[in-house]
């Protein structure tokens, strides 16, 4: 029985927590040498299947230091009066995502949400709520090296213009029933979905999913 590369991959990146965790924890000079080895590998497997350039993301897993934990993604769901949500279309693939991206150092949730569609999409908004905390592979985003779980934050237009930014060429707002080819690693339409629902019926909680 073949096996898919997505499965491949969340393995490799099991395999790197591991030896992340013995050069940690580990106080034997044999095992920190089993554990870099086994870190090597997992690199050189995650490379080798990433849809990416490899040896970036090979050095990059060899960069890690200390336990691994998952790395936080930010994307703000925006709705105009009509209804329609507000995405922004990568340079990278070419696909429509809500605004976001990795949260920086010293910003929580709210604010990165806030940032980033500032800067990808030329708006200005306010942060409203958090409608939930999502590991996207489990809504139908391929798997990535580097597991990542995503912030969803529902925010407010407050003024602003359409400005494309080095990450976006693209900048609009869709209707649920004309939403555009997605890029799918970044929000996958079950989780636009999502965001749709929370819209549509602003008494749901948080996901914690």
């Amino acid at each position: 029985m073949s096996t898919d590369a997505d499965t491949w991959l969340t393995w490799s990146r099991e395999l790197h927590s591991i030896a992340q965790a013995g050069l940690t924890y580990a106080g034997n000079g044999y095992d920190l040498q089993r554990y870099a080895r086994l870190r090597e590998i997992a690199a050189d497997l995650t490379a080798a299947l990433a849809d990416a350039p490899p040896e970036p993301v090979r050095m990059a897993l060899l960069s890690e230091r200390g336990y691994l934990t998952p790395k936080l993604d930010v994307r703000a769901a925006v709705h105009d009066e009509a209804g329609r949500i507000l995405l922004v279309r990568e340079t990278a693939d070419g696909g429509w995502t809500l605004p976001g991206g990795w949260a920086d150092v010293g910003e929580g949730p709210v604010e990165g949400a806030v940032r980033e569609v500032r800067e990808e999409s030329g708006y200005l908004v306010e942060g409203v709520r958090l409608l939930g905390i999502y590991d996207k592979t489990r809504w139908g985003a391929p798997a990535n090296p580097f597991y990542t779980l995503t912030a969803l934050v529902g925010c407010r237009l407050l003024g602003g213009e359409p400005t494309t930014s080095i990450e976006t060429d693209g900048v609009d707002w869709f209707a649920r029933d004309a939403v555009p080819m997605l890029s799918q690693a970044r929000t996958p339409p079950a989780l636009l979905a999502r965001v749709f629902e929370h819209h549509d019926d602003p008494t749901i909680g948080q996901d914690l999913i």
